[in-house]
């Protein structure tokens, strides 16, 4: 398993309490002494005080519980600060910065030189929906692009199997870590994704430890989502008001879409959405669909079955334009 002396830092000084993503994102670059941290830690850090031997040993202990739970399961450890450390997109504060990934597969997949393409939607799409779908993820793949999704069931697994069955890559962003990928129906098709060329990716060594703390992570998933690409698609989603407008008796409906793409909209990632005005219109499955378009007052990119091809073919020109001169912002007019 592959890890830099600055992960493993990084990794130490995330387990002391007071010390989060913007502290880390803020002092730590890649090239302080032990010394150094330790002497950082000790100014912020919610304990008592620490020494350099009492972080090396610290050091040591999550080194060898990494080798022990981790090696079949993972290739390596990137943190923020290591030179393979994937760049996000868009604009972010520091807190919500990633500062360290686990990762199976094709790293390189997340340099901001690739273009990436997020594709979400919700978790039991009608044929019809996936048809639509399977349709604008392999036409992205046909123009370059890697598609991002989260592994989740539904619109998540089409994105990653249509980008396997057109000899695409695809990345998945998981809530789990990855010697206990969720959902476990879904293994097979992390194993797939990887032997393809594929990339996985977790913020997570641990299980989670209750419910809080795992709808936690799946919003933190969907952040990631929206950092890891170039443009976020939404096939298909319920609105947070689609149970009451359409009787469906208090049913829990999908909220991972409605989150992700509100990321993607504070971090200024351009957003499509799959809708067609002839056929969705009383479709509750496209709610958010429709409530973001008219939100946005012309300012989102829409996709229909008459114009996908070419729509697509925009959108990938303008990315590939705005990243050969080096001119992220084009994207986000």
């Amino acid at each position: 398993m592959k890890y830099s002396e600055n992960a493993l830092n990084i990794l130490a000084a995330k387990s002391y309490r007071g010390i989060g993503n913007a502290w880390i994102v803020r002092n730590l670059k890649g090239n302080e002494s032990v010394e150094r941290i330790v002497s950082l830690l000790n100014k912020a850090a919610k304990e008592p005080p620490t020494t350099v031997e009492k972080f090396e040993r610290l050091k040591e202990r999550l080194k060898q519980e990494l080798l022990d739970k981790f090696e079949r399961y993972c290739d390596g450890i990137v943190a923020v600060g290591d030179p393979d450390f994937p760049e996000h997109r868009g604009s972010v504060k520091d807190s919500e910065r990633p500062v360290l990934l686990y990762y199976k597969g094709n790293l390189s997949l997340l340099r901001s030189s690739n273009i990436n393409i997020t594709v979400i939607g919700l978790l039991n799409p009608e044929d019809d929906i996936k048809k639509r779908e399977r349709k604008i993820v392999r036409e992205f793949i046909n123009k370059g692009a890697t598609i991002v999704s989260g592994l989740a069931l539904g619109c998540d697994s089409v994105a990653h199997e249509e980008s396997l069955n057109s000899n695409g890559y695809t990345i998945a962003i998981l809530p789990s870590p990855l010697d206990n990928i969720l959902p476990a129906s879904n293994r097979k098709l992390a194993a797939q994704i990887v032997e393809a060329g594929g990339l996985l990716i977790s913020e997570y060594e641990r299980e989670f430890r209750n419910k809080m703390e795992l709808f936690s992570r799946y919003k933190e998933r969907d952040r990631l989502q929206a950092l890891f690409c170039d443009a976020i698609v939404l096939v298909a989603s319920y609105a947070e008001d689609s149970a009451e407008r359409w009787n469906l008796g208090g049913k829990k409906l999908d909220s991972g879409a409605r989150l992700a793409m509100k990321y993607a909209e504070s971090y200024k990632i351009p957003r499509v959405v799959m809708y067609d005005e002839n056929t969705d219109e009383n479709n509750p499955m496209f709610d958010l669909n429709r409530k973001l378009i008219k939100e946005a007052k012309g300012k989102i990119t829409i996709i229909n079955r008459d114009n996908a091809l070419e729509t697509i073919d925009k959108i990938i020109n303008r990315i590939r334009s705005a990243k050969e001169q080096g001119k992220q912002e084009m994207l986000f007019n």
